[in-house]
Order: structure tokens, then sequence, then C-alpha cells
């Protein structure tokens, strides 16, 4: 039996389990992904691969010298690339230091992937190796491998010259080695390609793999690498801390890494929602990936509100969930499905409750950060749809509150960001009923309607009025209708659940809700204690469920765990509200976890401490969107960063005493202007490059 056949035997005696990522090298660039283990072998039987546009192209690409793996010494991987030092124990020298070093690079080009494989030797004598390279492709689908179907029926290759062609429904991938292979094998699937190489002392060698793939057919979304798209390399963050520097470095490259250009028109950008399993257009993430990133400029917010919107819903589907005015949950290339769980999706799915209100409310931030006019006015009649949507479909019932229901049976049951089955739950641990009314809901859609009227009054435009009304009663609603009493104190309940009671659960459901304007003064004060009480908050972030509740699990999906974007979230709601000490310790804990994780966040991890660092949950995705763009959310916080372009001002209000002590910020962007922010350790402020006609305001800091 071949070991491709043993593994498929033992997979098939073992439940399909969804695939752990945590110890997974991974990098990205737009619609390519590749995962491997820490020495970059991609090995048969696992969830590693080359995937692009949620195929996996390439299942297996093992690198064996005389027949032995080489020994792993370190790696590392941000956006694009990735790097592998290791050792070939079995070559040089005899003893125990290490004297053939290999070092292994992957890096993600736009339509291909390059290896290169230099062998450094430190041997006393000349080394001469054959270098094995074993090849496979499978071209499984991400949802079934997601799923737990990580074994699927090889693809045997074809020879053209002394490249390897492997052809699958979608996609041509080629495999080309330089130098030339002495030698190659196909048989039972899979390719073995031998090179002869040969290292003097003191001397280098190397080999290059490069695996080109290509479309043969077209999809919903054939959508191109985006990196190009945006200009973030003047970005630069200088800290007493350093962890905030080296934060915003990668986080910032792995976003950039994770843009996709629009099909139907490539000149506009979004970030996918994450690698491996999201690598494609998901409203709600996209959005608050956007919005975090205004202060570095409004090309990514422009590009994702237009994307959005010619997607917009336009008809009654209930297969679909698309409603006229409602904005898409997610695009995905072709249907989707997990044979596992039963959801179905179809390629455009719009079972989504806030990405609506999400949209407006981007819409209305990008412009006081400073997009065009034009642009803005371009996308009124989204407007008009969306706010169509907030106030009549999305509101199925006489008491006028966002909710949603599943009716298809094969969508997701919950339709908030929390939407694994059991999120919502009632403080003795009890999971809600359908149709929910989620407080973040509420809340998303006051700030959209009062955010709206006022985009709609600066621009001359009729309907402020009405959605100045709408934003009133809604928060009128919320007020009457979301506050608990419970052994924790008094608080807002996750939701209401489908018999109009309030699901009295601590969540830090209540974060989003900060900076909305739907709060009294006394009313943020208490969500502000809650949130950075001691059942929901640790040293490494909010968690998503309070750790008295019923149910509570550290590394639940959303039960217990923490999530990098909701903390973040939480961190900018309390600083909008004036919590300064408050965010300023939920930011310190995000630094703390981002240092524990290397500096890239995931999109979520346990806080629950092991030997003073969080614990990884094993399946979450790395780097995901609106985790990376957290980066930007913290620096908003530090710099106490709100503009209003059209109004003629920027606040900044640092927080005092510093979180991070004296900090730079270089390559903000404000309208069209380049701008430096710098801010000591007692809050003296320092601006250069401010756009004409704008003025900085500073308030709490010292100008």
């Amino acid at each position: 039996m071949s070991d491709h056949e043993a593994t498929e035997a033992a997979g098939a005696a073992v439940p399909a389990r969804q695939p752990w990522l945590h110890e997974l090298t991974i990098c990205v660039n737009g619609n390519a992904t590749a995962l491997s283990g820490t020495c970059g072998d991609i090995d048969p039987g696992t969830p590693h691969g080359l995937y692009v546009d949620d195929v996996r192209v390439l299942s297996t690409a093992t690198v064996r010298l005389d027949g032995e793996a080489p020994a792993f010494v370190a790696q590392g991987a941000s956006g694009a690339r990735a790097e592998f030092v290791l050792s070939a124990r079995n070559l040089g020298n005899p003893g125990p230091d290490p004297t053939l070093e290999v070092h292994r690079t992957r890096v993600l080009e736009d339509g291909a992937m390059v290896e290169r494989l230099v062998l450094t030797s430190r041997a006393s004598q000349t080394v001469a190796t054959t270098l094995s390279v074993e090849l496979a492709g499978d071209g499984a689908p991400i949802g079934s491998v997601k799923a737990g179907h990580v074994v699927h029926p090889q693809v045997l290759p074809s020879r053209d010259g002394d490249a390897l062609v492997f052809s699958f429904d979608r996609h041509t991938t080629r495999v080309e080695l330089d130098p030339a292979p002495a030698a190659v094998v196909l048989s039972d699937g899979r390719a073995v390609v031998d090179l002869q190489l040969s290292v003097e002392p003191g001397g280098s060698t190397e080999a290059t793999l490069r695996v080109a793939t290509s479309r043969e057919s077209a999809s919903a979304l054939d959508a191109d690498p985006g990196h190009a798209a945006v200009t973030w390399a003047g970005v630069r963050v200088v800290a007493d801390d350093p962890r905030l520097s080296q934060l915003v470095a990668r986080s910032m490259d792995d976003l950039q890494n994770l843009l996709l250009r629009d099909p139907e028109d490539a000149h506009d950008v979004f970030a996918a929602a994450g690698t491996p399993w999201y690598l494609t257009l998901f409203g709600r993430d996209s959005i608050w990936a956007a919005r975090m990133m205004l202060p570095f400029g409004t090309d990514l917010a422009g590009g994702t509100l237009r994307v959005l919107a010619r997607r917009q819903g336009t008809k009654v589907d209930p297969r679909s969930a698309e409603a006229p005015g409602k904005i898409p949950h997610e695009l995905r290339r072709t249907a989707y499905l997990d044979p596992e769980s039963g959801l179905a999706l179809p390629p455009v799915y719009y079972g989504t409750v806030d990405a609506t209100a999400l949209w407006v409310t981007l819409l209305v931030e990008a412009w006081q950060w400073g997009l065009a006019e034009d642009e803005v006015r371009a996308l009124l009649p989204n407007v008009r749809a969306a706010l169509g949507w907030l106030t009549t479909d999305g509101r199925p019932d006489d008491d006028g509150l966002l909710k949603y229901l599943d009716t298809s049976g094969s969508g997701l049951a919950n339709q908030g960001w929390k939407d694994s089955g059991d999120s919502i739950r009632w403080r003795d641990g009890r999971v809600a009923d359908a149709p929910i009314a989620l407080v973040e809901a509420q809340a998303y859609a006051v700030e959209a309607l009062s955010g709206a009227a006022r985009l709609l009054r600066a621009l001359g435009e009729d309907g402020a009025d009405d959605a100045e009304r709408q934003a009133k009663e809604l928060r009128e609603r919320i007020a009457d209708r979301f506050w608990v009493q419970t052994d924790a104190g008094r608080h807002l309940a996750i939701a209401l659940d489908g018999h109009g009671e309030a699901v009295d659960g601590l969540g830090s459901n209540m974060g989003h809700v900060l900076g909305t304007g739907v709060l009294t003064e006394a009313e943020s004060a208490s969500v502000a204690a809650q949130l950075t009480g001691e059942e929901l908050l640790d040293e490494f972030g909010i968690r998503t469920l309070g750790s008295g509740n019923g149910g509570f699990n550290p590394i639940g999906y959303h039960t217990g765990s923490i999530w990098t974007h909701d903390t973040a979230i939480a961190a900018l709601g309390l600083a909008r509200e004036g919590h300064r000490a408050e965010s300023a310790l939920v930011a310190r804990s995000l630094v703390a976890s981002g240092e524990a994780f290397d500096h890239r966040w995931p999109e979520l991890y346990s806080g629950l401490p092991m030997m003073g660092r969080p614990s990884p949950y094993p399946a979450s995705c790395r780097p995901q969107a609106w985790s990376a763009a957290s980066a930007g959310a913290l620096v908003t916080v530090a710099l106490g960063l709100r503009a209003d372009v059209p109004a003629g001002y920027v606040d900044i209000d640092p927080v005092v005493p510093a979180p991070f002590g004296a900090v730079r910020v270089e390559g903000l962007r404000i309208g069209d202007a380049t701008v430096t922010v710098s801010v000591d350790r007692d809050g003296q402020v320092e601006v250069t490059g401010t756009p004409h006609g704008v003025e900085v305001r500073v308030r709490g800091g010292n100008a």
C-alpha cells in the first residue's frame, strides 16, 4: 500500500473534522494562498496546498535531499512571502553542528508561486546531493477541505518538455524547475522530479520551482490580486513601545496582500475576508476592514463601497436572502457547499442583518475623511435603497426592529458577525430562539440613519428629516427593550429572541453599540464598565461571552474566545465615547496578544493564558482582514483621530498618559494630503502636512 493509500484508508476511519491551521505557515496574495508545514513542505493527506480561486491546484510539494527531509530550524511569513531555514543533517560534516544550510523562500506573485531553494555549505568537502521534489494536484474545492475532506483523487500531470501540467475543471497549473530535472517519474497521480546539485565548501547553489496557474473558464468572481492598487508604503509608526510599530507594519503587509480587484472594474479593490477559507468578498468583513483603515486613505473604502453597491439587492429571493436595497453577505466564485454541516449557499448570498447599515456608515465616514464628492454623489441612489431596506424589509415585524430568520433551511442560522449556531445565549447558557434582533444591528442602523441624514443635508438632498426621525425612534426602542438586570448587574442584552424577550447573556455585542449615538452618558459609562470588568476583559482582549455566563468556553468560536476585530471595535467605541483610560486599557490588551502571535493577529484566540501567553484557536484564519485592519484602530485610539474634512476640521485627542509612550505616525491621509502626527509622552502634539482649509483641533493633548 502506498503512503497516499494508507493516508486515505486512515482518513476513512476518522470522522471528517475541520482542519486546524495554527501550526501551519501561511502566505497570501489576493486570490492565491499557500499553506504548508513549518519546513515548507506541502504534505499529502492534509489541508496543505496552493489554493487559487478557492481550488487546490497543488496538494503536494515536498523536498528531499538524498531521500531525507531537511530538519526545521526557523520559519516566518508575512503577506505574500514565507521563509524557512532548514538543515540537511544527513549531508556535510558528521557531528552535531549543521554544515549544510537550506534556505527555502516562497513568494506568491500575481498568477504564480515561486520557490527558491538555496543550499549553503559550511562543510569541509564538496557536497553532492540529489534534490527530489514530489508534486501532486487534486483540484479540491475549498469548502470540501474546510469540512475535513482533505484527501481527494489526484490529477495525473502531463509532460510538456521539462514542465509538468495539471489540468483541472477551471484551471491549468504549470510547474517548471530550474535547473532542468535529471529525471521525472509519473506514478499514482504524482510526479517525482530529481535534480543533481553540488555545493563547494563555503559556497551556495540553488534551485527554483515556479508554479503558474491560469483560468480556463469563468466563475462568478474572477478577482485578481489588488495589492498594487493602494499606496501604503509611506505608512510608518514609531513608538516607545516597539510592539506597536511591528504590529502595524506586519498587519498592513498582510492586509495589502488580502486585497482583490473587482472583475467588473479592476480599479476598485476590496479586502478578502481571510485565508484560507474566506479568500473572497464578505460584506461585513470587507466594510469593517476598510473603515478601520480610513486614516490611511479612502481608496480601499471607495472600492469596497462600489463593489458592494454593484451587487446590492434588487429583488426578493428567500434562497439567497436577497431583498431590494440589501448589501450582500458574501460573493463566492461558485456555489458553496459544506458537506458536513449542510450549509449550501449560492454564489451571491445576502444572509446578513448588519452589512447594509455598515455600508452606509462606511460611506459617511469615507466622505468625512475626504472621499471625493463626485464619488459620494454617485452612490446616493444606493444609499436611498439601503435606507429603504433598513426601514422596511429589514424590519419584518411591527416592533420596528431589524431581525433575521433563515427560511431557506440551508443558509446561516445567525446572520450577525457572531454567525455560529450557538452564539446567541441567555445568561443561563440556553441558546436563543429565532428570529433574532441583535442589539448591535439596531445600533448600526441608528448610526447609519443619523449619518445618512447628515450626508444628505450637507449635499442638499432630501430625505434627511425622515432618516433622523427613524434613527430617533429606533434609539428609543433600544433604550426601552434591550436593558436587562442579571447577577452581572444592569447591562445591554445581546438580542431579543423570537418571543420578543431580551436575551440576557453578557456578551461583547454591547461594545459595538458604543460610538453609534445610541447611548446616554450614563448608559455609555455602564457599558464601558461592563466591557472592562473581570467577566469580559482579560489581559489579551475582550471575551465574546462573559466568563460567568452559562455556556462559556474560552476557546469556543463565539462563546468566550477573543476576536481581534471585536476588541478593536470596542476600543474605538470607548475612545469615541470619551472613555480614554478604558480605551487605552483595551488597546494595550490587543498589543499584548499581537506580540504573542508574532505580530500577526489571528482571526480569534483564547485569552486563557498558557505560561503568560494566549492560546491559539486551532482553526482560526490567519491572516484575517479585519484582524489585520485592527492596527488602524490602534493608531486611531492612540492619536484620538476623528476627521470631518467637509466641515473643515480634524480632531486629534491623544490618550494621556500615552498607552504606547511617544508615538509618531507617518503616512496618514486627510483628503489628498499626507500628514504626520507626533505625540510625546506628555500629550504634546505636532502635526505636519495638513491640507489647506482643514483645521487641526488638538483637544485632550497639548499643541
